[in-house]
C-alpha cells in the first residue's frame, strides 16, 4: 500500500507516528510537508513543520513541547541576546542549530530543498518518504489590526511572538502562486492507493500545501480514495489556533464545516472524534462519508487506532466506488 499524507507541524508528526504503527513493513509512506511555515532567522533556513516531522518520527524530538530537539540547551540563544540579535521570542537550540546551519549552507551552495530534506532524513531514518511541498520560497502571512495598525506579519510572529491573541482577519501564502510543486509531489499523488489529511491545520498547513498551483488538482484527481481526520474536536482545536485562522477564511470552528470547507470536491472521507458524532450526518449531506470515532492521540497506539480507521474508511469509500462502477 501506497500512503500519501499532507502534513504540517506537531499534530501531522504525532499522527504519521501513529500511521506508521498501524502499517505493515511492505507499505510506504510519503509525507507532503508545509513549508509555508519556513523562516529566515540569523541568516538560516528554518523550517519547523518538515523538521517537526522528521525528528519525531526519527526520535529526536522533545516529547512534551512537541517541537525542537530533545535535550536541549540554549547557549547560541543566550550569545545571541547578549550581542542584543533578536528576535527573542522564537527560540533556537543548540542541537536544533545545527540542523539549519546544515540546510542552509547546502541551500547556498546549490542543492535544493527537497535534496537537503533528504540528505537531512539519512540522519534521522524517519521511516518515510519527506518531501516538502515546493522548492520554491512560500511564507504564511498573517493581516492583523492592532496598535501599530493593520499590517501583515509572518505567521510565526503571529503564532510564536503573539500567540494569536490578535484576530486574524486574513491569511496569504506568499509565493503560492508563483511556486511549483517540488520534484515526486505530483507523482507520489498520483500513484497512491490512499491520500490522508491528518488532524494539521486546515489553513495554514493543509490549506498552504494545497494552494501550491497542481496539489490541490492532482489530489482531486487522483484515484485513490482521500480521507481526512478533524482537527477540531468538541468546537476547538486539540491544540494550535485553527479556530482563529478559520475564522478569518469564514469557516466555523467545528468537524463538519471543516469537511465542508475542504468539499467533496477534494475528500471522500472524513473523521470526527466520537464527541461529535451528531455532525456525521451533515457531513455526509454534504456528499462526504463520515464515521466517529475517537480522536485523541494520547498515545502511538490510540494514534494507531486512528490511522487504522481512516484507512478502513478509505477501503470503504473504494469499495462503494467500484460498486457504483459495476
Amino acid at each position: 500500500m501506497r500512503i500519501v499524507a499532507l502534513a504540517g507541524g506537531i499534530g501531522g508528526a504525532r499522527f504519521l507516528r501513529g500511521l506508521r504503527a498501524a502499517i505493515g513493513p511492505q507499505d510506504e509512506i510519503t509525507v507532503i510537508g508545509n513549508t509555508g511555515d519556513d523562516i529566515h532567522l540569523y541568516g538560516l533556513k528554518v523550517c519547523p513543520d518538515l523538521d517537526t516531522v522528521m525528528y519525531t518520527l526519527g526520535g529526536g524530538i522533545h516529547e512534551e513541547q512537541g517541537w525542537g530537539r530533545t535535550d536541549e540547551t540554549w547557549s547560541i540563544k543566550a550569545e545571541m541576546k547578549e550581542y542584543g540579535v533578536g528576535p527573542e521570542w522564537f527560540g533556537l537550540g543548540d542541537r536544533d542549530f545545527a540542523t539549519h546551519l546544515v540546510r542552509s549552507q547546502m541551500l547556498t551552495a546549490g542543492y535544493s530543498l527537497s535534496q537537503v530534506t533528504e540528505a537531512l532524513c539519512v540522519r534521522w531514518k524517519p521511516g518515510v518518504r519527506l518531501l516538502p511541498m515546493s522548492d520554491d520560497r512560500v511564507e504564511t502571512h498573517v493581516r492583523i489590526t492592532d496598535e501599530q495598525g493593520t499590517r501583515a506579519i509572518h505567521f510565526q510572529e503571529y503564532w510564536v511572538k503573539l500567540h494569536a491573541a490578535v484576530d486574524a482577519e486574513a491569511i496569504v501564502a506568499v509565493g503560492a502562486d508563483t511556486a511549483k510543486p517540488a520534484p515526486g509531489v505530483l507523482e507520489a499523488i498520483a500513484g497512491a492507493d490512499v491520500i490522508l489529511f491528518p488532524p494539521s491545520n486546515p489553513v495554514v498547513s493543509i490549506g498552504t500545501i494545497l494552494a501550491v498551483p497542481g496539489i490541490r488538482e492532482a489530489v482531486a484527481a487522483a484515484p485513490a480514495p482521500v480521507v481526512g481526520l478533524s482537527p477540531i474536536i468538541g468546537g476547538a482545536p486539540v491544540r494550535g489556533m485553527a479556530d482563529k485562522v478559520l475564522a478569518a477564511v469564514g469557516v466555523e470552528a467545528t468537524a463538519d464545516a471543516v469537511a465542508v470547507h475542504y468539499g467533496a470536491d477534494l475528500i471522500d472521507g472524513w473523521l470526527v472524534d466520537t464527541v461529535d458524532a451528531a455532525s456525521v450526518a451533515a457531513v455526509e449531506a454534504a456528499g462526504i462519508a463520515c464515521r466517529a470515532v475517537p480522536l485523541l492521540m494520547t498515545d502511538v497506539e490510540a494514534t494507531a487506532e486512528m490511522a487504522r480507521a481512516a484507512l478502513a474508511l478509505a477501503e470503504q469509500v473504494r469499495t462503494s466506488a467500484e460498486q457504483v462502477r459495476k
